[in-house]
């Protein structure tokens, strides 16, 4: 008797090769290449029909890149080149940690095209919100080894397993159709254009205006559930809460007040690879995967095929990319693994009550990390970095696939881009014998159009770039400016804001004074503000050793969390500095933070040792002997923070001294732990200490790993949230939408100094606004002035004097929580403390 689900396998329509739509496809691509064009500007025709596409007519359009095969295999011969397609027969519960499914196997035989394999097909199931589409991938018989090798499509729409696992056939057509928020881009498209065309033939589009100021999110920390699911539905109850008139509480009024959110990279990241599988997202039960791949090839029987599937739940900071699929989104990020996630976010801030958010993606196509060289084609990577493998952005044809995997992943339905590591775009000149910046290709990104249900615009575009970082000196040669210089539209990070900068140090404004002086006067086109992702972590790395600004808490967490929220700072940046202010949500929440990934079995114990400053400047004893916190480092016999603390300093001993040799390390650490004065006197360690090995090592840092990244999420962290300070950051961020010309430099009689004696350090000023051209003379403008003790003893000051100014005729409009300053008159003789500030304007 016949298995229903094999029953099953042979009603569907099967999947067959479509020879006559094919063979179009096939001589359109032949047409292109012949056309006379540039080979980028082929390649850029090419691109946009790579990876999986549903047509109108149900058929699926499907093209690989595959440079290595041209001159390997011969021209019209199938029989090793096989397109693999896997459906399921079963419907797939996109919740399961896991789960085995029955699917489909079955692969048709296209042609090699050059270095091209097109091909159309019937009876591919495309996914949606609810269903499974159907996964696939190419594989061929290498002639030289005999080995089959994979290739991936590089720009997938959906990959809900992992990098490694075959892609999805994902309707995305129909997802745009259906998105809450289509009137959005119809309304933003009808914009005034202000970008010019590229040529006199090409239409003018809009760009997406700048924000006032962004808050910067990182997913897998930014809600209960790590997943934009979980942030959707923060939006979603904060909106609720505001169109019914009820109070937000502290943590909530820390997601709002932005016109823009940028997410930390969402593009997919590396994964966990060893010899043991079951950390696997994809795999074969083995019968089933000999049942299919015999001695000569694939075998197309038909018949169930079992694979085991997992949610992937790899653990990142975002950055280390693979490259592969980054036109979609990570799946880790997906709680339904579903691309109608993000859609659902993105309209759910695009529909916010009183004004739409803006949604900014953070892209990284600056580098890749050593993964690629499984997944990618060696065109795409011109040779090893720092960070894994420089990306060969010179050659066209890798060019225009990275270009398409932008443009896919703009149409999800962002505003803006941030592009990373600016300074990476670098290529060999041979005319001039000379390392050069790729500027034309950070442009050309910056002029990728989206395109959403037939409405056109550019992005808001954020570079971040520190040449001629890393060379020596780089901190104080670096201008910040070479990108904006290009495109005067556009915003770079500013020298305050990125990661070498901290706060947390006593003298810090002090020292850092020119460079503010360079925000005041030409600061407008530079992202602003103190606390961001690179700036919280570097802060982590301080030795404690050093000279700290105690004034600003009694612990390293209190000095860490009031350096990167800092009143006086707030103040300043979003009261009376130019430029464009962001702040991060895991600083604001006063959680924690960290490069904590979960991705490595090589070089695990090297990454969490340059991460162990986080116990010292993040957590409290208190903190860690909660229940729900460092249940992994506990079980390994870690009951108390000293103890680990110990471990982990002689951790990162060890692993200087030997050089990351993980068996000399192991066998240094085990022979301390087991000393008279050692970790064994601990009973709960006295196995961990005698087992301690490199496989005992790799497992401890995984758990440090898992277990910091968990401290990190702000849930934990929300019902401590400080209302006051909470309040007057949000105050200042709608002060600074309601004057959004403090954006523009200083200029005229615009004052801005620096009181540095006396062990304090003081910024004042005043500013006003700039008149329009047709503005009566009679009407004095707008005038705001600062006061703010940014470091050091408490200090008494004299703003009226030092500015002239009459107390009449200006007002109080804003001080730092728990500084009482009521009126103008009061700023006589007043004393300020750390961290307090105050901010006037003067009488209309």
């Amino acid at each position: 008797m016949s298995h229903p689900l094999s029953e099953r396998a042979l009603s569907l329509p099967p999947v067959e090769l479509q020879e006559p739509e094919t063979a179009a496809l096939s001589a359109w691509a032949v047409e292109v290449g012949e056309s006379g064009a540039t080979y980028f500007e082929i390649g850029q025709q090419l691109a946009r029909r790579l990876g999986a596409h549903v047509c109108a007519d149900g058929l699926t359009e499907i093209g690989f890149w595959v440079p290595k095969l041209a001159g390997q295999i011969l021209p019209n011969e199938r029989n090793n080149i096989y397109l693999e397609i896997f459906t399921p027969l079963e419907p797939v519960d996109f919740s399961q940690p896991q789960q085995t499914v029955s699917f489909r196997y079955e692969c048709v035989e296209p042609s090699l095209q050059g270095e091209f394999v097109w091909a159309v097909v019937s009876g591919m199931q495309s996914g949606s919100r609810d269903q499974l589409g159907s996964l696939y991938w190419l594989r061929y018989r290498d002639f030289n080894d005999g080995q089959l090798y994979t290739v991936r499509d590089v720009a997938p729409y959906s990959l809900p397993y992992g990098v490694f696992a075959p892609a999805e056939l994902y309707d995305f057509d129909r997802l745009q159709q259906n998105r809450r928020d289509r009137d959005y881009f119809t309304q933003a498209a009808q914009a005034e254009p202000v970008t010019p065309a590229a040529t006199g033939d090409e239409p003018a589009l809009p760009r997406t205006a700048a924000p006032c100021n962004i808050l910067q999110l990182h997913v897998p920390t930014a809600s209960a559930t790590g997943t934009l699911s979980g942030l959707t539905e923060v939006y979603r109850q904060i909106a609720q809460k505001m169109e019914q008139g009820e109070s937000l509480t502290p943590a909530e009024q820390n997601y709002i007040g932005y016109d823009a959110v940028q997410l930390l990279p969402t593009e997919p990241t590396i994964e966990y690879r060893s010899e043991d599988s079951d950390r696997d997202f994809f795999s074969f039960a083995p019968e089933s995967y000999h049942a299919v791949y015999g001695t000569d090839g694939p075998v197309c029987t038909r018949e169930p095929l079992q694979i085991t599937l997992r949610p992937p739940d790899t653990l990142n900071w975002g950055y280390d990319v693979p490259i592969l699929g980054s036109s979609a989104t990570n799946a880790s990020l997906l709680g339904s693994l579903r691309p109608d996630e993000v859609i659902d976010f993105i309209a759910e801030l695009h529909s916010f009550p009183g004004k739409p958010i803006q949604v900014i993606y953070d892209l990284v196509y600056g580098h890749s990390d050593n993964q690629a060289l499984d997944l990618l084609s060696r065109q795409f990577l011109a040779g090893p970095n720092m960070y894994g493998q420089d990306l060969s952005h010179t050659l066209p044809m890798v060019r225009a696939t990275l270009l398409e995997m932008q443009r896919r992943k703009l149409n999800t339905g962002i505003d803006g881009i941030r592009i990373d590591g600016g300074q990476d775009f670098r290529f060999f000149n041979p005319f001039s014998g000379r390392l050069e910046y790729d500027d034309n290709y950070l442009m050309a990104m910056s002029d990728v159009v989206q395109e959403i249900n037939g409405a056109q615009r550019l992005m808001f575009t954020i570079f971040e770039d520190g040449r001629p970082w890393p060379a020596e000196g780089w901190e104080t040669t670096s201008t910040y400016r070479e990108l904006i210089d290009l495109r005067p539209d556009a915003f770079q990070w500013g020298p305050l804001i990125f990661a070498h900068n901290t706060p947390a140090l006593k003298g810090y404004w002090d020292y850092k004074w020119p460079r503010v002086q360079e925000v005041m006067q030409k600061g407008d086109r530079w992202i602003t503000g103190c606390g961001n992702h690179d700036t919280v972590r570097r802060g982590t790395q301080i030795a404690t050793d050093v000279d700290i600004n105690w004034n600003l808490g009694e612990t390293l967490p209190e000095v860490l969390d009031n350096a990167y929220d800092n009143p006086a700072v707030t103040l300043w940046v979003y009261g009376f500095s130019p430029g464009l202010p962001m702040e991060f949500l895991n600083a604001l929440m006063h959680s924690g933070w960290g490069f904590f990934r979960s991705t490595d079995d090589r070089y695990g114990v090297k990454v969490a040792a340059e991460e162990f400053g986080f116990l010292d400047w993040q957590v409290t004893p208190e903190s860690y002997e909660r229940p729900h916190f460092f249940t992994g480092l506990k079980q390994f016999g870690f009951e108390r923070l000293a103890l680990l603390r110990r471990f982990t300093q002689m951790l990162t001993t060890a692993m200087e001294k030997f050089e990351y040799d993980l068996a000399l390390v192991a066998r240094f650490c085990r022979r301390w732990s087991l000393e008279p004065d050692g970790l064994v006197q601990e009973p709960a360690l006295e196995a961990f200490c005698h087992n301690l090995e490199a496989a005992q090592l790799k497992a401890f840092a995984l758990a440090f790993m898992e277990d910091c990244h968990e401290f990190s999420r702000v849930s934990h962290f929300a019902a401590g949230v400080n209302g006051d300070r909470a309040a007057f950051n949000l105050a200042m961020r709608q002060y600074r939408q309601a004057n959004p010309w403090l954006m523009e430099n200083l200029s005229g009689t615009d004052r801005f100094n620096r009181v540095s004696e006396s062990g304090h350090t003081l910024f004042y000023g005043v500013r006003s606004q700039p008149s329009p051209a047709q503005s009566s003379p009679i009407i004095e403008p707008k005038k705001i002035a600062l006061l703010a003790h940014m470091g050091g003893n408490p200090a008494q000051t004299a703003l009226l004097d030092w500015l002239q100014l009459d107390p009449h005729e200006w007002r109080v409009v804003m001080t730092s929580p728990g500084l009482v300053v009521a009126e103008a008159e009061a700023l006589k003789g007043l004393t300020l403390e750390d961290g307090q500030a105050v901010l006037l304007e003067n009488r209309p």
